[in-house]
């Protein structure tokens, strides 16, 4: 289903596609399966790099939340009989320490109209349409193009004469297809319980946990629903789940979870550096300040004393 209220980004979307895939012909040969599997791993990279600001943000809206945590919780077993004054305490809490329960949600809802669109477009190009400024001659490039002898526009429920109306051979192209999805299912359970995992150790007692578990096993089925999808769509779902792992992972490594003294106060935790920081070098004042100037220590010399003094005889 296309909204017309996007169509500005399906074809900004599309415009990218076009700019990549040239660049990549000028060196590659255009209707290879190399050259679209790059054209689609680059968009997707560089659409995530263009949210990346909003991953930030709710990033570390969650990590304030999670600060908050064990003030929550007091707050919770404190007025448990008084659902509606523990609410109005959860929230004066929330107020005064500037968090947003909103501020995790807010940022994954303004990434759907790329994601949308990005889908669109592929799903467009893999049923040959020529649209949002696309020639016929790109998209029968894109549909003529194989990657490990598989067509990008084939998916793992097309009849046998389809897929041979591709020039490919109907077991091969299911195997591949079966591999990605099977690699999909599985980037997509690490990064869910990449980020079940940091919630459940950093909030033991909440009462969602087992909830988080169940999602976090019954996600990778979700993938399977990709079964239905063209290769170069699952190739896209594959690439966003691994730049999605790597970047919580970097964050959670440069952020470990905050920590608490026995009256629930944070612990200031040092962050980690970042790459760029390691590999800068530092110069020998950088590494350690100096020392502190010694005191001058001033030696006193004798008074020179008279010759009766230093004879100790006496004037008569």
């Amino acid at each position: 289903m296309e909204l017309s209220w996007l169509s500005w980004l399906y074809q900004a979307v599309a415009q990218v596609i076009i700019w990549i895939h040239t660049a990549y012909s000028t060196v590659l040969n255009p209707d290879s399966g190399l050259t679209w599997a790059l054209t689609i791993i680059t968009l997707t990279v560089f659409m995530r790099i263009l949210i990346f600001p909003l991953f930030l943000k709710q990033m570390r809206s969650s990590r304030k939340m999670q600060e908050l945590a064990p003030k929550v919780q007091e707050l919770r077993k404190r007025y448990k009989n008084d659902k509606q004054r523990m609410n109005q305490e959860v929230m004066a809490l929330y107020q005064g320490a500037g968090a947003n329960p909103l501020g995790g949600c807010l940022p994954v809802v303004a990434q759907f109209p790329i994601f949308i669109s990005m889908f669109t477009v592929l799903q467009n190009m893999a049923n040959g349409h020529a649209k949002y400024g696309m020639t016929k001659e790109l998209v029968d490039s894109a549909r003529s193009a194989h990657i490990f002898g598989a067509p990008l526009p084939a998916n793992f429920f097309m009849s046998s004469a389809d897929i041979a109306g591709f020039d490919a051979g109907v077991v091969q192209t299911k195997v591949v297809l079966a591999i990605f999805v099977a690699v999909s299912s599985l980037t997509t359970f690490l990064t869910v319980r990449q980020s079940v995992t940091r919630s459940i150790a950093q909030m033991p007692d909440n009462p969602m946990a087992q909830q988080q578990k169940i999602l976090m096993y019954i996600s990778p089925l979700f993938a399977f629903f990709s079964l239905n999808f063209p290769l170069g769509l699952i190739l896209y779902w594959v690439t966003t789940n691994v730049w999605t792992l790597g970047q919580q992972h970097w964050f959670y490594s440069r952020h470990p979870m905050p920590q608490y003294d026995a009256k629930g106060n944070v612990i200031p935790v040092q962050e980690k550096p970042g790459l760029l920081a390691k590999l800068r070098k530092t110069t020998p004042e950088e590494q350690a300040p100096p020392p502190p100037p010694e005191p001058k220590i001033i030696r006193q010399q004798p008074s020179r004393q008279s010759r009766s003094k230093r004879t100790g005889s006496k004037k008569s």
